[in-house]
């Protein structure tokens, strides 16, 4: 079914002397609520990663109703490609009014333009076996292993009176489909649960950012040098600069390249925050250079250059 748009990161591309394109603003994907008219994909752009506005009036850009199993998408993630032109998407398949244990799975986007997407909506106990227990499939990303040559897509899962644990699984090659079966990918020390992780690779390592319900819900990283094992806890302490619960970190590095930006939900709260680092061990809130004129839940920010932009614009 085609339907939306995807990214990809010219970083990533092998085997070419193409130019690099030079990112002019940022892409914003997000929904905006718990109600099922609200979880649903939407989109803003920012010429600077601080100051966002909603394209198509705040409205969504996807229909949930044409891409999902269960009539609703959260916690949108999009991912720039390694050819530099192929764009990937991946939500979570959910409604929430259902119970916060009433999905099985996700859904994957694919795009060559932003605008028009294809999807697979993908339930994770009908496609494996043993999979009674199931409870809950939440917050995917998706991210390119250069040694696999591969799209892995990581999100956690809930089964029975286990904790919640990230794992990780390889997309096919037209990422329509999940190869192999999941693996865990993160083992926590404290044998809490573990969801919304979002991976940022730098100087040549992974970080990566989760959240973890042990004592009072808040967000972490755990550092390794490969991306499918070896994390370990880069410290006990919490990331997120308020005393406030937070959930759904998104990092995005700036396109001057002053440093990045760890972006969260305070769900409780009904705002964002934003915060900006250079080395992944101080934090500094930044909400007073912050604007947006929407109020996001759970979403991912990626760069995107002029040209792509002014199609994102033209089309919403």
């Amino acid at each position: 079914m085609i339907i939306g748009m995807a990214l990809s990161s010219p970083a990533q591309r092998r085997g070419t002397n193409k130019t690099k394109p030079v990112y002019s603003g940022y892409l914003f994907t997000y929904f905006t609520g718990n109600d099922k008219s609200k979880e649903q994909i939407c989109f803003a752009l920012s010429d600077d990663g601080y100051h966002f506005k909603a394209l198509n009036g705040n409205q969504p850009v996807l229909r949930s109703t044409d891409i999902s199993e269960t009539g609703g998408v959260r916690d949108p993630h999009i991912l720039r490609g390694a050819d530099g032109k192929t764009f990937y998407m991946v939500a979570t398949d959910m409604v929430s009014a259902k119970g916060w244990n009433s999905n099985r799975g996700l859904v994957l986007m694919r795009s060559s333009d932003l605008i028009h997407w294809t999807s697979t909506a993908i339930n994770l106990q009908t496609k494996y076996a043993g999979q009674d227990s199931l409870l809950r499939v939440w917050a995917p990303q998706t991210t390119y292993d250069a040694q696999a040559k591969k799209y892995m897509i990581y999100f956690s899962t809930k089964y029975g009176h286990q904790p919640d644990k990230i794992v990780y699984v390889y997309a096919n090659k037209d990422f329509t489909d999940l190869e192999g079966e999941p693996k865990q990918l993160f083992f926590n020390p404290e044998q809490a649960a573990c969801i919304d992780g979002d991976i940022q690779q730098k100087d040549g390592k992974f970080y990566l950012f989760f959240k973890t319900e042990d004592r009072r819900p808040g967000i972490k990283i755990a550092v390794s040098e490969r991306l499918t094992t070896g994390y370990k806890m880069q410290s006990n302490d919490y990331v997120q600069q308020t005393d406030k619960p937070v959930e759904g970190a998104g990092t995005f590095r700036l396109n001057d390249g002053s440093g990045y930006i760890l972006m969260y939900d305070m769900y409780t709260s009904g705002r964002y925050q934003f915060t900006k680092t250079t080395d992944f061990k101080t934090f500094k809130a930044i909400d007073e250079d912050v604007s947006l004129d929407f109020h996001p839940r759970h979403g991912t920010v990626m760069p995107v250059t002029a040209e792509e932009m002014a199609r994102l614009r033209s089309a919403w």
